[in-house]
């Protein structure tokens, strides 16, 4: 099986490109544990999880991911960012405009070439905020929004904006990223009676009304350096809370790096940011 190493930030994927190379389609049931195994930084390759580029009857093509844990995820920001670097640099597409199919939706992409004819930045229309919390999913009121809303996990109580984008969020505000302890809150959060799909779990610092750090544990991975759905979604909530302005372009410091994250007046959220090889090689004897 061949494949590439990309990653978004330092958020990384090992990605099968099964349009190009059929050999690389696996029976449905072996995904999951194929991302586990080479996901796994001592044994296997070592990534945050596994892409899919695949053939579409709705789109140009289809991603699917897997997370490291082998559950596969609705959507991935970083991830749609390295594919669509892909797409183009290996000729699959001849357009700087596009569109990809994830499990989440359809979205359109933009890429931006350097001299050397490269794709250097991506920009990807990441569609509307689902801020209702049936459409998270969340417990409660499906026809309500959760905006700064306390919980309780264990014996610490939170304050939480929730949404989906395409995955779902739980964001809440703090004074410094820097100082939470995010290893131990984030699996409380995920795993929590409250989220039945589980949660990813974002936690933000607004600087100023055009820039925000931002750190993130993601739901079957865990801590990773940059998470783009999660950027939106703590742009969407900082918004909502009446800290930044709406159809503003925001830098979004993460770990990994910076995205610019615009959420537009039509409802839409844009994402922008760079897209990296690591390397290319090939599997043998993954089930061994």
């Amino acid at each position: 099986m061949k494949f590439t190493k990309m990653h978004g930030l330092g958020n990384n994927y090992i990605l099968f490109d099964q349009v190009g190379y059929p050999e690389n389609i696996l029976q449905e049931q072996d995904y999951p544990e194929l991302s586990r195994k080479i996901s796994d930084v001592n044994f296997g390759i070592g990534s945050d999880g596994i892409i899919l580029i695949c053939s579409s009857e709705k789109a140009d093509f289809k991603m699917r991911i897997f997370n490291e844990d082998g559950s596969e995820a609705k959507n991935c920001g970083n991830g749609l960012r390295c594919v669509a670097k892909f797409l183009y640099d290996n000729q699959h597409v001849t357009s700087p405009h596009f569109t990809i199919e994830t499990l989440g939706g359809i979205v359109s992409v933009v890429v931006e070439v350097d001299n050397n004819k490269d794709v250097e930045y991506v920009t990807v229309d990441m569609g509307e905020p689902k801020l209702l919390k049936g459409m998270i999913p969340m417990e409660g009121d499906p026809f309500t929004l959760t905006v700064n809303e306390s919980y309780t996990f264990g014996e610490e109580m939170y304050k939480l904006t929730c949404l989906s984008m395409g995955n779902p969020h739980a964001i809440m505000f703090v004074d410094n990223v820097h100082d939470v302890a995010l290893e131990e809150i984030g699996p409380k959060i995920e795993y929590s009676s409250v989220f039945p799909e589980r949660v990813n779990v974002g936690i933000v610092h607004v600087k100023n009304r055009k820039e925000i750090d931002y750190r993130v544990w993601e739901r079957g991975s865990g801590i990773t350096m940059a998470c783009g759905t999660g950027a939106c979604a703590s742009v969407v909530a900082a918004t909502i809370n009446n800290l930044l302005d709406q159809n503003q372009a925001i830098l979004v410091h993460l770990p990994g790096g910076n995205l610019s994250i615009r959420w537009d007046e039509q409802g839409h959220v844009w994402m922008r940011g760079e897209a990296s090889y690591i390397c290319h090689g090939e599997l043998e004897h993954v089930f061994n």
